[in-house]
């Protein structure tokens, strides 16, 4: 990766140079860096969808169309089909929620909460959450759910 050696193919020089010697080339080969920018992409490529971390959970399929997006990055707020809560990443207790939910509010410019529920839940639970939601004063409450869900006619 450096400057490479050329042969000279004149005469003698000043300084008594012989025929044959070597003097450095003022081109530099960029083979060897494309090479490692294109590992480092591939690698980067690779590893990008494994850094989506979250709980797991199956979100019921929709035909609703994505929203945008913000400047402040969203809260998000995960019901798995086991009962439990998370806000964000972090699992959260029955009773703690609302007291939470209040202290993040009084931190935050926006109240967009995004609430990710497992379809398997039944509704009145998804309903509790989204009025302790309220309660914690957020008041704009996005349900995330995946595409390809059955789109009731709209379609045709």
């Amino acid at each position: 990766m450096g400057a490479g050696v050329m042969k000279k193919s004149g005469g003698g020089g000043r300084r008594g140079r012989r025929r044959g010697s070597s003097a450095a080339m003022s081109e530099i080969n960029v083979t060897p860096f494309v090479d490692v920018m294109l590992v480092l992409l591939i690698i980067f490529m690779v590893a990008a969808p494994l850094m989506t971390v979250g709980v797991p959970v199956e979100l019921p399929k929709t035909a609703a169309t994505a929203l945008p997006t913000e400047q402040e990055e969203p809260l998000a707020i995960t019901l798995s089909a086991d009962g439990l809560i998370a806000i964000m990443n972090t699992e959260v207790a029955e009773n703690e929620l609302i007291p939470r939910l209040k202290a993040i509010a009084s931190e935050r410019k926006s109240d967009k909460v995004y609430l990710r529920a497992d379809g398997k839940l039944p509704y009145e639970r998804v309903a509790q959450v989204m009025g302790a939601l309220n309660a914690g004063g957020f008041n704009n409450i996005g349900l995330v759910t995946d595409a390809q869900g059955p789109d009731f006619g709209a379609g045709n």
